[in-house]
């Protein structure tokens, strides 16, 4: 996947990036207010949420939690089951048919592991799902991940690292079960 990148967090970006936060978790609070029985009411939500139409087919179960929103881009016929969360300010693109089930965290940004530099920078590298992915109830996604093309992430599972295309994956960390 594509390289990351790092924010300081007392600089102008990072300053910005917390007024984004602000409205999006206002914007997600709202959209998570909507019933299943609104669905226009909650594609309506989630694209001011996200600033972009979404795809024909579109399927979202409040509740959902995004801290940014404007770096999600989802395709056609994708189905986002309860629960779930899209975190970080790095591009999060799904593509047309994918299905999230209930619970699912996608997190595309971080911190440093190293103790002296975590609260001086926000780290972030985009994740891709491509077409027709299913990702399991409960499964994270971490930043700079992408999924191939009709693979399926196992519940629960903690994708660490690219999912070749058309495999099933599963596991903390998710590692190859078996091609599909």
């Amino acid at each position: 996947m594509h390289d990351g990148y790092s924010i300081p967090t007392k600089s102008d970006e990072s300053r910005a990036l917390v007024e984004r936060v602000k409205a999006a978790t206002r914007l997600s609070a709202r959209l998570s207010g909507h019933c299943m029985d609104e669905p226009d009411a909650i594609r309506a939500a989630f694209e001011e949420l996200t600033g972009k139409s979404v795809g024909e087919g579109f399927t979202l179960i409040p509740p959902f939690y995004a801290d940014h929103g404007f770096n999600i881009t989802v395709g056609r016929s994708v189905f986002i089951g309860p629960g779930c969360a899209f975190t970080g300010h790095a591009p999060i693109d799904i593509a047309d048919e994918v299905m999230i089930a209930h619970g699912v965290n996608l997190i595309a940004a971080g911190h440093p592991v190293e103790p002296d530099k975590r609260r001086d920078l926000i780290t972030a590298a985009p994740i891709a799902v491509e077409t027709n992915v299913w990702i399991g109830a409960g499964a994270s996604v971490l930043a700079g991940v992408r999924i191939g093309a009709g693979s399926v992430v196992g519940a629960g599972a903690v994708v660490t690292r690219d999912v070749p295309a058309a495999t099933l994956v599963a596991g903390v960390p998710a590692a190859l079960i078996r091609r599909i």
